[in-house]
């Protein structure tokens, strides 16, 4: 790697030749404050909070985007850039909705933040006229409050990136608002509810739809039995709203916490994930031994089916008709467990925690309703049970460590890596492998399929035939592999898509970091590592082989994608527009 020596702050140091300013200062231990920078997704220079003196030019200059050169010499910390950063947060403030204390995303906020860090103490210097404040709520997941909106464009890029791009800047100079094109609201716009502009945004103007009151509604409800499902990459995300490291699993205090919340029964997402192995398994091989519609692509995210129905509805047949694994949870929530313990399905109050905004959109999608009712009636996100966690003032990290309820607490370590990009996949082929083989195989990590890159590929010889397969997350990434399939460029036999790079523990209902920690840490491949370690330390590591789907399929499903199993577990898709 090419290296230059520069300054920073008359210290020398020797830094990559690509780096930025901001890259080279970070490395030296120097956290020069941003507000629309974010790796990978928003390198703009827009927001102007980096700016920097430099040794011979004539103005300030913006970090993020300034590339070194040998003998530069920087200054980040000087009274000119004080003044320039502190004038800048006031001009923000001056157009922003101050109501901080109501904020969904007080102590977590950029903004506050930096405005706390540079001693901010006149927040209205420059008070005048505020752009009109345009408010969204059309949707059952989202809600941008644009009163709270620091242009950053953070969430344009990550829809953008997403290849959505549903949202940008409408009008010009002090009228510029972030929107939908000729004002539309979000429920008329091919949006797939993945919720990456939330994760993204610096403020509160972008946030999940809360679900929290009618939950908490349910559990106060005498006549209701509410039972609560948590999705796998819940567990390796949920600990960061405690302050606990990036990529912990805190399985056994979220149990404890969910119980003592009020929910009547705790189930693990995870056994409808090995549910969703026998099903999509069953269905692959179906359509490979009958020659049906090839490749097939797995339909656990409803971002990507979604995405997939907008952009490519000449694929929707490749789609598996399998449900997500919370909506087979939920359907056998209200079917199985509700005649084993004898209770009217209308009583029951079907609740998940998802590390996905989009799942609050799939609750209320057609053929959802195995029993006659919806089969998941609320959906809440990894940061709503945070919340609720601390509305009750329970001491999450000293709880102590609790199981599931058995009648759907029981899952395999395949179902655990279902929240990690390839996950799925592996699931799927741990299980075909067996069948198609008619043995026990060893040999169960895919490691050709593990791992956050974008796109990967692989051949497996499965019982004398090749299967190819691909693995892809990040919807840019998947529209740009399926126009190849689509053009014929490339042929596979089964395809996993997850709709958030990174998989679902990268979903836009996990917890919030700012810039500064995206910049240091991978948060898709540590808090993945957690969901892998748990397989690894399982012993039973495939779906196939969770004693209680055996008995689920014994005393009521019958056989894997046989007639109650498709009535019950699997679904439809429709074409829409863009």
């Amino acid at each position: 790697m090419d290296m230059v020596t520069i300054k920073i702050n008359g210290l020398s140091y020797r830094v990559p030749a690509k780096s930025t300013v901001l890259e080279a200062a970070r490395e030296a231990g120097i956290d020069i404050p941003t507000l629309c920078y974010l790796k990978e997704i928003n390198e703009i220079g827009a927001c102007r909070m980096c700016m920097v003196e430099i040794k011979g030019a004539r103005s300030l200059m913006a970090a993020c985007v300034y590339p070194v050169n040998e003998g530069m010499e920087v200054f980040t910390n000087t009274p000119k850039v004080q003044q320039s950063r502190k004038m800048t947060l006031e001009l923000l403030l001056s157009i922003h909705n101050k109501k901080c204390l109501s904020c969904k995303r007080s102590g977590n906020c950029e903004l506050q933040k930096l405005c706390s860090d540079m001693g901010i103490d006149n927040e209205n210097r420059f008070a005048g006229d505020m752009p009109p404040a345009k408010y969204d709520a059309s949707t059952a997941y989202l809600e941008r409050n644009n009163s709270k909106c620091i242009l950053c464009r953070r969430c344009v890029s990550a829809c953008q990136n997403q290849a959505v791009a549903v949202i940008g800047t409408n009008n010009r100079g002090f009228d510029t608002q972030i929107g939908c094109a000729f004002e539309m609201k979000l429920n008329e716009v091919a949006c797939v509810a993945c919720g990456q502009c939330i994760i993204s945004c610096p403020t509160g103007a972008l946030t999940e739809k809360s679900n929290i009151q009618p939950v908490i509604d349910a559990i106060n409800d005498p006549d209701k039995h509410v039972v609560v499902q948590v999705a796998p990459s819940v567990r390796a995300g949920l600990g960061e709203e405690f302050g606990l490291p990036i990529g912990t699993n805190v399985e056994g205090q979220m149990v404890a916490a969910l119980r003592r919340l009020g929910f009547d029964k705790v189930f693990d997402t995870t056994f409808g994930a090995d549910m969703t192995i026998m099903e999509e398994a069953s269905e692959f091989i179906h359509r490979v031994k009958t020659g049906g519609k090839l490749p097939m692509i797995t339909s656990c995210s409803p971002g990507w089916v979604k995405f997939c129905e907008h952009y490519f509805p000449d694929m929707v047949e490749n789609l598996s008709s399998c449900k997500s694994p919370q909506q087979m949870t939920g359907a056998l929530i209200k079917t199985w467990y509700a005649q084993k313990e004898g209770i009217d399905p209308e009583k029951i109050v079907s609740v998940s925690v998802m590390p996905c905004t989009a799942k609050k959109f799939e609750i209320a999608r057609d053929n959802q309703s195995a029993a006659g009712v919806p089969d998941v009636d609320y959906s809440i996100t990894t940061r709503e049970l945070a919340d609720m966690i601390k509305m009750t003032q329970l001491s999450f990290n000293r709880l102590p460590k609790e199981e599931f309820d058995h009648a759907m607490g029981v899952s395999t370590g395949a179902g655990m890596i279902f929240g990690a990009t390839g996950g799925v996949m592996e699931a799927a082929l741990r299980t075909a492998a067996d069948i198609l083989e008619g043995k026990e195989l060893e040999a169960i990590e895919y490691n050709e399929i593990r791992g956050t890159k974008a796109l990967k590929e692989a051949t497996y010889n499965v019982a004398g035939i090749e299967v190819k397969v691909a693995v892809v997350s990040g919807l840019e990434n998947a529209n740009a592999l399926l126009e190849k399939v689509r053009s014929g460029e490339k042929e596979y036999h089964f395809i996993e898509v997850m709709c958030c790079p990174g998989g679902c523990v990268n979903g836009g209902g996990m917890p919030i970091q700012p810039a500064s920690v995206h910049a240091e840490y991978d948060l898709k491949a540590l808090r993945a590592k957690a969901l892998y370690e748990h397989d690894k330390v399982q012993t039973v590591r495939k779906s196939h082989h969770n004693p209680v789907l055996k008995q689920c399929y014994e005393e009521f499903l019958g056989e894997p994608g046989g007639h109650v199993a498709h009535e019950v577990l699997h679904t439809t898709y429709v074409k829409r527009s863009k």
